[in-house]
Formats: structure tokens, sequence, C-alpha cells
């Protein structure tokens, strides 16, 4: 049976050609397989996932088998998957991680997300290599080195503003990857050893503790404790889903959600909600998706306060970090509800949205610690909780969980379908079935057959409509299917389940074969004479240079390695473990930016209630500042006014 696949104008637009518009990707997270079937499901044009070691989320690796099964139902969306390799290696590891990404190349991923330089030193499998966040990608030198070296795509730091990936994107010509939901590190990435130098777990290596999570005490260099107890280095969620048009006009071409560690009903939820947000974005602009298919009815409607968020925050994006502590808890708070306006000691009623019984809420008591309970029974306005605990008139409720939601997420089994037009045609020897997709691959199946006039012309068309649109539980979604025969034929209702079945079969590997690569360098091609220089002359432990052909990569590249990286074992006393825009200084004893003054309670958490800042307006030295932690040990602040940036230092 003849079989056709080539390009042509589709039932929608095309997504390649001279003059189609750029690409622009949704990309999710995913924790498992699980999960990254979910987000393919609910329309994420690519998925990154853990590979089975070496990724910067020790505890979301995932067997190579998995990952195969992944990206063969994503190609069929023509959506993509990255395997995050991204953690800095031993000399013993490198070899296996070599070994790692070639069985990765075989199982079908797209690219590789990579930290460790020393992996460009190896042969490597001719796929796209994507900079991690965690090289630290924050300046135009630094992008721009990247993509003289070989890498297509960069991951930029969290911290970057507008105006400052506009100029990444004018000097550069490299993929740029771009943030836009989830957990915050406070630090910037790749450049906190908070963790590995208490206790020897490493960012770097995918086993970070998260002591930016754990409570602190902030006191001065007299003894005066100007916050006890609270979660001074912990931040509120990232949420740019108001600005994604801003940063589509900036250059960005991927949109990524943070998330590895989280489950499928928050991938659901949080993929749903920005693939609204961004074909909105997308559509006003004329640029399209980088995948394939529509998702019919959720079942649910999405929404990223139900799901965990620790309160949102844009971070850095207007060039100023305003409004990102979330010192009172690293926990999700949930959706907020509004305050108690009446309250005994059985029940409430809140000034907000309904509350159901099942519903989790959250609530702080007068020492500002979270606390939380379920609602019994909700009627009318009036609350009755499992327990009152400290609710009182005036406490701020948060829903954390609602449970209407939940079981509305439980259920729901979002469907992606590919629209497809059909034709059943009159063949010399029979009749055939021609598609044409929404991407403009065209397939056909032809079956020699009787050509036996049909006794009720109207009838044998309909019977033949009928029977080619039901395309069950295959990708596709037919937009309708026409008749283009001399005369109506009785086609028994076997043949024509015979011909759409083939059609399918058909179109399926036709656009397996039409499927865009990702065009990776040969590694022979990357920057083999050293020609480009990295933005540094002398590379310190921050440079987290781990291994020999990391060490040979720089120097090769003009650059000189004064000492290995932080897991090397290197003595982290005296060192900056931390480089952030949150500024306690500001937050809770006053700024110096205002003619290096501190300004008395300038920019103080307003949920702070620990006692009056410290220091009145004075030209004199600001006193110092010093972090303490549960176990006593203490860290020295440090601040850059002029970049507005924090440093933590061991002591």
């Amino acid at each position: 049976m003849p079989t056709s696949s080539q390009g042509g104008p589709g039932p929608h637009r095309p997504r390649s050609g001279p003059g189609a518009p750029a690409a622009v990707e949704l990309l999710a997270p995913a924790k498992d397989l699980a999960c990254g079937l979910a987000a393919i499901d609910c329309g994420a044009d690519a998925v990154y996932i853990g590979a089975p070691e070496f990724g910067a989320r020790q505890a979301a690796g995932n067997p190579v088998a998995d990952i195969a099964r992944l990206a063969a139902r994503a190609h069929r969306y023509w959506a993509r998957v990255y395997a995050a390799v991204n953690t800095i290696l031993t000399d013993a590891e490198l070899p296996r991680a070599g070994r790692l990404l070639w069985e990765l190349h075989g199982a079908g991923v797209d690219g590789f997300i990579i930290q460790d330089v020393g992996l460009l030193e190896l042969e490597l499998p001719p796929l796209p290599l994507i900079a991690s966040t965690q090289m630290h990608n924050d300046s135009i030198e630094r992008v721009r080195f990247l993509e003289a070296v070989g890498f297509q795509r960069a991951i930029l730091a969290r911290e970057l503003s507008l105006d400052q990936i506009r100029a990444i994107r004018r000097a550069t010509a490299i993929e740029l990857e771009c943030f836009v939901h989830g957990a915050l590190c406070v630090s910037a990435s790749g450049r906190c050893y908070m963790s590995c130098a208490l206790g020897g777990r490493s960012g770097n290596r995918g086993a970070c503790a998260q002591p930016c999570r754990r409570p602190y005490s902030l006191v001065d260099g007299a003894g005066s404790v100007l916050a006890s107890g609270r979660h001074l280095l912990s931040l509120k969620d990232l949420d740019l889903s108001a600005q994604l048009g801003p940063l589509l006009d900036a250059g960005v071409t991927s949109f990524k959600i943070e998330g590895r560690l989280k489950d499928s009903g928050y991938v659901k939820n949080i993929v749903s909600f920005y693939r609204r947000k961004l074909d909105d974005a997308l559509g006003s602009r004329g640029l399209r998706a980088a995948s394939s298919g529509s998702v019919g009815a959720l079942g649910f409607e999405p929404n990223p306060a139900k799901t965990f968020n620790r309160g949102a925050t844009t971070y850095c994006l207007s060039g100023t970090a305003s409004d990102i502590a979330a010192p009172d808890t690293p926990k999700s708070l949930g959706e907020a509800i509004g305050p108690v306006v009446a309250a005994d000691r059985r029940g409430f009623t809140v000034d907000g949205p309904p509350l159901a019984a099942g519903d989790g809420i959250c609530y702080f008591d007068g020492a500002r610690r979270l606390q939380g309970t379920s609602v019994r029974s909700s009627k009318g306005g009036r609350v009755q909780p499992e327990s009152m605990g400290a609710i009182r008139v005036g406490t701020f409720i948060w829903r954390n969980l609602d449970r209407a939601f939940q079981n509305a997420l439980n259920r729901s089994r979002p469907v992606r379908r590919i629209r497809v037009a059909m034709t059943l045609r009159e063949t010399a020897g029979g009749l055939g079935v021609e598609g044409v997709d929404e991407d403009g691959v065209v397939a056909s199946c032809d079956l020699p057959m009787e050509k036996a006039p049909a006794r009720d012309m109207k009838q044998a068309e309909e019977t033949a409509r009928r029977q080619l649109v039901k395309l069950g539980e295959s990708v596709f979604l037919c937009d309708g299917a026409a008749c283009r025969w001399s005369k109506a034929f009785f086609v028994p209702v076997a043949r024509l389940n015979e011909l759409r079945r083939g059609l399918v079969e058909r179109l399926l590997a036709a656009r397996e074969e039409r499927r865009p690569r990702g065009g990776g360098l040969d590694q022979r091609q990357r920057a083999a004479d050293g020609s480009a220089r990295p933005p540094e002359a002398e590379l310190d432990y921050r440079a987290n240079v781990l291994n020999a052909k990391a060490r040979r990569f720089y120097e090769r590249h003009g650059a000189r390695v004064v000492e290995p990286a932080a897991e090397s074992g290197l003595d982290m006393r005296g060192r900056v473990v931390m480089t952030t825009r949150l500024c306690l200084r500001k937050l809770y004893a006053g700024c110096l930016a205002q003619g290096g003054q501190v300004v008395a309670g300038a920019g103080r958490s307003p949920s702070a209630g620990d006692g009056p800042a410290q220091g009145a307006a004075s030209s004199a030295a600001p006193p110092a500042l010093f972090l303490i932690d549960e176990d006593g040990r203490r860290f020295r602040l440090e601040f850059d006014c002029a970049k507005c940036v924090m440093r933590v230092v061991a002591s």
C-alpha cells in the first residue's frame, strides 16, 4: 500500500519553512515518568528530567528506560525531553557520566543540561548542550563564552532584570531559557556553598540540605538581637505569569517552570495555567508554540495558589529585589482567604471566599508561628474547624488544601490531540484516505477493493465520514472528513476502519520523519582551538572545578585555575558561602544606599515583630551583622551596596 509524507499547507498554521515565526517553548519539570507524562498531556512543549545519577536533584533520578518512554510520548507532539546531568563531577565519575550521556542519546533525549565543563573534553553525542543555571549565567560575557564553546542554550540566572536579559539577547544568538515559576534559591545558583560548608552536602553535587529554609537569628556586633528564630534566608516563590509578554519581547524562547521535586498534581496545575497564559502572549505577537496539539477539557480550573506556594514575587525582574522575603515560614501557605471578622470558642466567620468541609487551613499565631487545622463544617459563611487553636478576630486565614480542587485535579485526565483533516478519495484500484495534520505533515493509505456503487449515496458518504473520524485514543483529532470520488461507493465498515488505522500509523511515521531535531554540534567542532576566553582570567573555588578535565578546559581557554571547588575539601572558613540579592540589613537594620548612612527602619519586614531597628542615621561605619543558626554557628554578613548584594561568610 503506497504511503506518502511531505510538508504541505495543513489545516492550521505551518510550524516550519521560510518566514515561519520562531517557536517558543513552555518547559516543565518531571520528578518521574508520571510527572513527565502529565506535563506533556497538559501542553508542555518540553520536559526536563533527572538522569539516573549526576542530577542537581539527587532525589529525582530516573531510569534510562523511563526517560525513553517519556521521549517516545513527547516526540509524537514534537515536544522535547532534556536530561539533567548537571552536577560537578570527580575525576572518577567523569567517564561514567560520559557513558551515561551516550545511553541517554540512545533513549531519544533531545539535549543535555550540564554544569561541569570537564564533559566538554570528552567525545559527546551530537545533541544540544544546555548550560545549567548552576553555571552562573548572569552576564553578557559569561553567556557569550558559553555560546563560543558550543552551548546551544543558556539557562539564565534567576536574579537577572528584564533590562539585563535584553542586553544579553542583543549581544548573543544563543537560545535563552528563563525561569518563570517556582521555588527560588536565595543564593546565586551554582555559588551557594552553605550546605557544603555546614555538613558536606553540596548543592552542586545534587544533595543540598536547604540551610536557606532553616531558622536563624540576626545579631549585630554588640550582641543586640534584631530578629530571633526567623527563616531569614527563605524567599517567596517566583511568579512571572504576568510578565510573559515582556519576556518574549526581550528575546526569551524557553519559559521554565521549577519543580523537579513536585508531584504530578502540581505539574498539571502549573503547566495548564502557564499554557493558557503563554498562548495568549504568543497569539498577540504572531508567535507559535514549539510543539503540536491542543488540550481539551481539563476537568479543573488552573490556579497556582491552590498547589504548593510560599507567596509570589517577581524577584529582580524590575531591577530591584522587592517583596521577596518569606521569613515567617518556608512551608506552603496556599490560597489567601481573608481575615477573621467574628469568632467564638467553636468557630469563626472569615471575610473571603467560602471554605468547605475537608479543606485544610493555616494561620499565624501571636508569635508568628504557622499553625494549621482542617474544616469540620462550613455553612452560611460560618466555619467550624477541627481546632480553634489561636484563631481570633483579625487572624488571617489561608487555605492550604482545597479538597474539591484536589479531587478534581486527581480525577483529571487531560487529553492532547493533534488536529488532522482527512479526505477519502478514489484510486485506480480502489480507495485511499489522505490526512494533513496541523503541522502540514501529509500521509496517505490506499486499499485495493471493488468499487461497487452505493444504493444510497448520502448514507454511504455519512457512513464513510463517521468511521474515518473515529480516531479513538490516538493522538489525532479529525478536523473534518471529505469524500472525493466520482460517485459514492459501498465500502464495508471493516475496510473503512482498516483505512483509518493505516492512515494513523503512516501519519505517526511521517511526523517522526519530519520531527525537528536539536541540531547539536559535533564535539570536535566546539572551539577546539581554545580561542574563546572566559570572563575571568583567574578562577577560584567559585568556578566549581572538581576534576582535571575541567581544569584543562579552562586552561586551554586561557584562564588560570588558582583553587579547586569547595567540594574538593577546601577549608571554607572565612570564605563567601552565599551571594544573594536578599539584604537583611535593609530589612532589619536600615538601608545604606542613601549617602552611606544607616537609615533606621528602612525596608523593615512588616511581619518581623522583633523590636526596633538598630542604629540611627550616621556617617560612621555601620555595625557588623551576623547570622546565627540553631546550632550556634555564626556567619558574618557583608554588603555590596553598589550592586545591592549581600554575602554570607562562614566563620
